[in-house]
């Protein structure tokens, strides 16, 4: 969740002095966006009797609604220009506030990590509550959004010390609200989201009361109340569509798709997650998104639309994986800013160690004998400090290699490791002119099984998964997790006889998952796709494609069995037979 923040609500002056209309302007940007661009026109009409500064703060509104518009592109040198060009130093800081909100809606991670970092720095020095309140949101919504759900709850709670009422109280609330959520934490939900909502209802901030509803709604139906859930959105349906914010609109369409559908009106569940497609935020990816398209692929697998279905389950798979590489990169923006920071301070602390040392000899300069003995123990201090920091660094940077190659989860290859890592077999393979075979697996209903018994039990099937299919590779086989519940293993100097056998070991390994003691009654299967260099050649994109083919035929021949693909059309064997040929 990305969101504009802004001033709070003031009363409408009349017209005439240009400055109570530009902070009139600034305080309905959220609460009442209509009346915010009927004033934004009236000042640009007015914009010659506008003295310097309040030309600049005009052209911050003007940057603000550029953003909120979505063109994050155009907004981003217009708050540079002001952050370099304003003499207002609450000017500066706020549009360095609205900055770092655009660069996390923009997916440029890193650098909105470390400028709200500044911004943080600076608060002691910003006596202005509102760009206080302002860059406090920011940053717990960006620290919530790369999952440091304890950091954005501070930072909630802060905002609420700074402005117990009226603006910084519905804001602070939401962002509360967020961290419980994602974080799991219920036990105070249901009566912090009402409190919130009336927080927000009172400071008119409606954009803000919406999102606690979306959480709500959420909830309702994460826990089989389908109904209120569809009740609760409808009811403000209208309004959020009068808000006009793209990412509320396709939420509030994603959750009334996925309640519809779990209240088994299909049709319905069909047109409003093709709403939440097209009204939502374009070129990103989104949680909405990749529900919406898995709904559609749903629906029209029930239809017995096959082709359509297929063309959605392409279209999920892409928008799922594009979700899961945005936040690991949230989450590797985090650590890479954390690690810059913290070398930069044990080398500030190293310098400061070196000029204690140059002050010490000046004030000893007299006698020798002390100061020699004192220089080496400073001098070997230094070096231990020096020799520390490397360490922590290197250490730091072998755990950032790791964040970078391993998924977090299972601990295997992430994707794009596993890619690298394939295509280098592959390679390797075709200048020997040996043969090589590709695995797809996908877990079968992986995602009723995190709706039923919760994510928890889901990630722990994850992890035996992956240990049921590593006693079965060799050190030379490439394991990696595509996204979500697929997982992609390539197996060099093996012939497609070899890799097939194979598969179907793993296929019965991972069955036993199921009888494990820590899932008990739960039953797992997977189907997998497999391809050879001998029909798809070398090239691990064509590889892929021709092991999902296989892979979508396994789950449309029945799931839990093992399909190849060739050059001729799939023949499927009797349902209990697992093994089949594409």
């Amino acid at each position: 969740m990305a969101l504009q923040i802004g001033a709070a609500a003031a009363a409408v002056p009349t017209m005439g002095d240009p400055a109570p209309l530009l902070q009139q302007a600034d305080s309905l940007k959220t609460s009442n966006h209509a009346e915010f661009l009927q004033l934004m026109q009236r000042l640009g009409a007015e914009a010659t009797r506008l003295s310097s500064q309040q030309q600049q703060y005009l052209r911050y509104l003007h940057a603000w609604e550029v953003g909120y518009r979505g063109d994050y592109e155009t907004a981003t040198p217009l708050l540079n220009a002001i952050i370099e060009q304003s003499t207002d130093a609450t000017l500066r800081f706020r549009a360095g506030t609205t900055l770092a909100n655009n660069l996390v809606i923009g997916s440029r991670y890193e650098e909105a990590f470390a400028r709200i970092n500044q911004l943080l720095d600076q608060l002691p020095q910003i006596a202005d509550k509102d760009a206080r309140i302002q860059a406090l949101g920011v940053a717990s919504m960006l620290y919530n959004e790369a999952g440091q759900y304890d950091l954005g709850l501070t930072y909630a709670n802060q905002m609420l010390r700074e402005n117990p009422v009226g603006d910084g109280d519905c804001k602070g609330r939401l962002f509360q609200i967020q961290s419980l959520y994602e974080s799991g934490k219920f036990s105070t939900f249901e009566q912090q989201s009402r409190e919130a909502i009336d927080a927000c209802n009172k400071a008119a901030e409606f954009l803000f009361a919406n999102f606690v509803r979306f959480h709500v709604a959420s909830f309702d139906i994460q826990h089989g109340q389908a109904s209120a859930a569809i009740e609760l959105l409808h009811k403000h349906y209208a309004e959020v569509h009068r808000i006009g914010y793209p990412e509320l609109t396709s939420d509030f369409d994603a959750l009334l798709a996925q309640a519809y559908w779990n209240e088994g009106k299909v049709a319905l569940a069909q047109q409003y997650a093709q709403f939440a497609i097209d009204g939502g935020v374009k070129h990103e990816f989104t949680k909405s998104l990749t529900s919406a398209y898995q709904l559609l692929y749903l629906v029209n697998k029930k239809q017995g639309d096959l082709d359509a279905a297929l063309s959605y389950h392409e279209k999920y798979m892409a928008a799922d994986k594009g979700y899961l590489n945005e936040v690991s990169a949230k989450a590797l923006a985090y650590q890479t800013v954390t690690q810059q920071v913290l070398a930069k301070k044990l080398q500030i602390d190293t310098l400061n160690k070196q000029n204690q040392i140059l002050q010490l000899q000046q004030a000893l300069g007299t006698k020798a004998m002390e100061t020699n003995r004192l220089y080496i123990v400073l001098l070997l201090t230094v070096l231990a400090s020096i020799a520390l920091w490397a360490y922590r660094i290197k250490r730091s940077q072998m755990s950032f290699m790791k964040l970078a190659r391993r998924d977090g989860l299972t601990g295997i290859f992430n994707r794009q490791h596993f890619v690298a890592m394939a295509e280098q077999q592959l390679k390797y393979c075709q200048k020997s002119t040996r043969m090589a075979g590709l695995i797809v697996i996908d877990l079968d209903n992986f995602k009723l099984v995190n709706d039923t018994h919760g994510h928890a039990v889901g990630d722990h099937i994850l992890r035996r998964t992956v240990a049921a299919c590593e006693a079965h590779l060799r050190s030379t086989d490439v394991f990696g997790r595509l996204g979500g519940e697929e997982f992609g293993i390539l197996m060099p100097e093996c012939d497609r006889d070899v890799v097939t056998g194979r598969a179907e070991l793993i296929r019965l390994a991972i069955a036993s998952v199921s009888n494990g003691e820590d899932a008990p009654g739960i039953e797992v299967s997977a189907s997998f796709g497999v391809s050879s260099t001998v029909e798809s050649g070398y090239n691990l994109r064509q590889l892929l494609i021709h092991a999902d083919k296989a892979l979508y035929d396994a789950k449309r021949g029945g799931r839990n069995r093992v399909v190849v693909f060739d050059d001729v059309e799939p023949s499927f064997a009797r349902s209990d037979l697992p093994l089949q040929r594409r």
